[in-house]
Formats: C-alpha cells, sequence, structure tokens
C-alpha cells in the first residue's frame, strides 16, 4: 500500500516557549497588512461629508481650543512662542501616539470574528493601525510644517536647529510607545472587559501628565522628575526643541524614553503571543 506524503505550506502549532514570537511571519503577510492599512484608512471616513479633510480640521480646532483656554484665560505660558504654533507642535505628534494607544487596545475584542475563522499572525493588526496612523500623522505634519514655515518667516521667535534630524526617530519611538501600550492592554481586556472604559480617561490624563498645553520650563523642580519619568515627555519636548528651539533637550532623558519602549514592547509582544493562544475562550 502505497503512502501519500503531504507537503504543507504552513503548518499552525501551540507555542511551547515563551520567547517564541515568530515575527517572521509579519514579513511572509506583508500583503494582507497593507490590505489592513488600506480598510483602516478607507473605513474611517466612508460616507461622511467632508471625509479626510478631517484630518486638517482636528488639530486645527484643538490647537484654537487650547489657545483660548489655557493661553487667554489661563495664561499658561508658552515661552514665548505664538500660541497656536506651540500648542500644534505638541498636539501633531500627541495625536498619533493616543490614536495608536486606542485603537490598538481594542484589537482581540474588535476582531474576534476574523482572530475566529482564519489564522494569520494577530500582531499584523495592531501593526497595521500604526501604519494607518503615520498616514493620517504625515497629513496633519503637513499642516504643522505650513503654520511653522508662516511663522518662520514672518520673524516670530522660531529657531530650528540640527535635531530636526532625530524628528523621524522620535515618530517610530512615539509610534511603537502607543502599541506597545496598546497590546498590553488589548491582552488585558480580553478577561477584563471594563478595562476599556479606562483607556480614554487614562490618555486624557496622560496628555496632562505632558507637556502639550504647558511648557516643561513652568514645572516647579520639585515636581519635574515625576513629569520627565512619563517617557512621552522626552519625545514631545525634543519634538518642540527641534522645530521651535525652545524646550529641554537631554539625550539622558532620550535614552531613558528609548529603553522605557524598547522593554515595554518586548513586554507587550509576550503577553501579546500569549494571549491570543487562548483569547477566543474569553472573548
Amino acid at each position: 500500500m502505497n503512502q501519500t506524503t503531504e507537503n504543507w505550506d504552513l503548518i499552525v502549532k501551540p507555542k511551547s516557549k515563551w520567547h517564541d514570537l515568530k515575527l517572521h511571519e509579519i514579513w511572509r503577510y506583508r500583503d494582507l497588512l497593507f490590505l489592513f492599512v488600506r480598510r483602516d484608512f478607507v473605513s474611517l471616513y466612508k460616507q461622511t461629508i467632508l471625509g479626510p479633510i478631517w484630518f486638517f480640521i482636528q488639530p486645527i480646532i484643538t490647537a484654537l481650543t487650547f489657545t483660548v483656554i489655557f493661553g487667554n484665560l489661563a495664561k499658561i505660558s508658552t515661552d514665548g512662542l505664538p500660541q497656536v504654533l506651540f500648542y500644534l507642535c505638541g498636539i501633531t505628534l500627541w495625536n498619533y501616539f493616543s490614536d495608536t494607544l486606542t485603537k490598538t487596545s481594542d484589537t482581540f475584542t474588535a476582531n474576534a470574528n476574523i482572530f475566529g475563522k482564519v489564522y494569520f499572525p494577530r500582531m499584523i493588526v495592531p501593526l497595521s493601525v500604526v501604519v494607518s496612523n503615520l498616514i493620517k500623522l504625515c497629513v496633519q505634519f503637513l499642516l504643522f510644517i505650513s503654520i511653522w514655515i508662516y511663522y518662520l518667516l514672518s520673524g516670530s521667535n522660531v529657531n530650528p536647529n540640527k535635531i530636526l534630524f532625530v524628528v523621524p526617530l522620535l515618530i517610530i519611538l512615539i509610534g511603537f510607545l502607543g502599541l506597545s501600550f496598546g497590546i498590553i492592554i488589548s491582552s488585558l481586556t480580553t478577561k477584563y472587559r471594563d478595562l476599556k472604559f479606562l483607556v480614554a480617561f487614562a490618555v486624557q490624563l496622560m496628555m496632562y501628565a505632558s507637556p502639550i498645553v504647558y511648557p516643561l520650563s513652568i514645572v516647579p523642580e520639585k515636581y519635574k522628575w515625576l513629569i520627565l519619568a512619563n517617557p512621552v515627555t522626552s519625545i514631545i519636548e525634543t519634538f518642540k526643541y527641534a522645530f521651535l528651539g525652545v524646550g529641554e533637550f537631554n539625550w539622558t532623558h532620550l535614552s531613558y524614553s528609548f529603553v522605557f519602549t524598547l522593554v515595554l514592547f518586548f513586554i507587550g509582544l509576550i503577553i501579546f503571543h500569549r494571549v491570543e493562544k487562548s483569547f477566543m475562550d474569553t472573548v
């Protein structure tokens, strides 16, 4: 009796080791990654009147609101910079972080139907959020650059410097920081559903713990260490320093944010891949 040997392209089996993350599969499924990116980007403003114009409207309205409330009413310093430019500089990078964190924190519960029907590396979904939000960031970044150039040419107290070359690193860093927080929260919400109700509140609280609506220079020295313990702080401050010439730029603080993000990312990966094996039993 002849025995036939079946050659499989892919064998799906449970991971037995905590470090068996199989990140190489993400590259193999890169086409699927871009399909998810297209889905996220197209569906976001589908059947809306203004469509992608909302990419511009949202940061403008937020910057104007901050200008009225924090700049004119609360009289919070902006280190001598035009208020709209100061707030828009912080908002541009912060929006990328907060959107990435919020959307990736819902990975398992929002995609349970897909995950239960077909196999693919689950990390594809949160990574697609990072990339799709990066497109949104690029659009909003053009808005910021346009206003920045206007104030630069008008003789305002705007002093860009060579740290501009570090900006791509800052974008990657804050994107992965949002991803890291998001996949950890997503893993926990498969079992503890009420955590998702705290995400929006925690993100809002974290914004006020970051130098978005105020410069780090006005924080009292005895509390400054607390603000700097927030890994977002040094990234935002370096971004402001690069474009505006004000803010606190320190390689030690930036290195802390880098190490924090790296450690948190790998912790998130381990938790995420442990949960994906059994989350269908709890979701």
